[in-house]
């Protein structure tokens, strides 16, 4: 616990240094400009700091004073409440829900299908069905400069991880998804997300 102990005034955030959850909560806290620790885990061998506070050893893991969180969007939304400014995510409760909804969506369609693409499991077919489905929502693109919207927001936190491991993955969208290579690059030029970047993630695009 020594890590938590001797810096209570500063969060900790124990992060994997190739991980998609890591990374969303990694790009919040730079386009927040907060304050934290971060510990570098190598899930393999969890350190006993983790183990304690998280009883499933995982990451992202966010500790902020008594409270410890261990849900990338828990610890997402926590953060865009906690420090407001820049809002991340939309004021009125209909806007929210549907923030929401797309989020879950993100996680069940495009999140299934990177997990199988890191572990191996069915692989060439989980970047085809993954290529498909970012091609197929590519035009919406063309119609503002975010996803869906005017602002950052965290749909865009979270979509980015996932298109900067696109090489990784052995994926090449076609020109037809022109608008979305538009707006991936546009989400990679930013301050916060080059700040969010481990090295082995640099990695990726060198």
């Amino acid at each position: 616990m020594a890590v938590v102990a001797n810096r209570k005034s500063v969060m900790n955030l124990f992060t994997g240094v190739n991980d998609i959850f890591s990374h969303r909560v990694r790009i919040v806290l730079a386009e927040k400009g907060i304050n934290f620790e971060g510990v570098e885990v190598d899930l393999s061998n969890p350190p006993e700091d983790l183990m304690e506070l998280n009883p499933y050893g995982s990451v992202p893991t966010l500790v902020d004073r008594e409270l410890v969180l261990y849900d990338a969007q828990v610890i997402m939304e926590y953060l865009d409440e906690r420090f407001p400014h820049p809002p991340l995510m939309p004021v009125d409760p209909v806007s929210r829900a549907h923030s929401r909804m797309t989020l879950h969506r993100i996680q069940r369609d495009w999140d299934s299908l990177v997990e199988k693409l890191q572990k191996g499991r069915e692989k060439e077919k989980a970047a085809k069905e993954l290529c498909d489905s970012l091609t197929v929502i590519a035009p919406i693109f063309d119609q503002k400069p975010y996803f869906m919207s005017d602002e950052l927001s965290l749909l865009d936190c979270a979509i980015a991880p996932i298109l900067w491991r696109l090489p990784a993955y052995g994926i090449k969208l076609s020109p037809s998804a022109k608008p979305l290579e538009v707006y991936a690059n546009r989400l990679f030029a930013m301050d916060s997300f080059q700040a969010s970047l481990t090295e082995k993630e640099r990695e990726i695009r060198e």
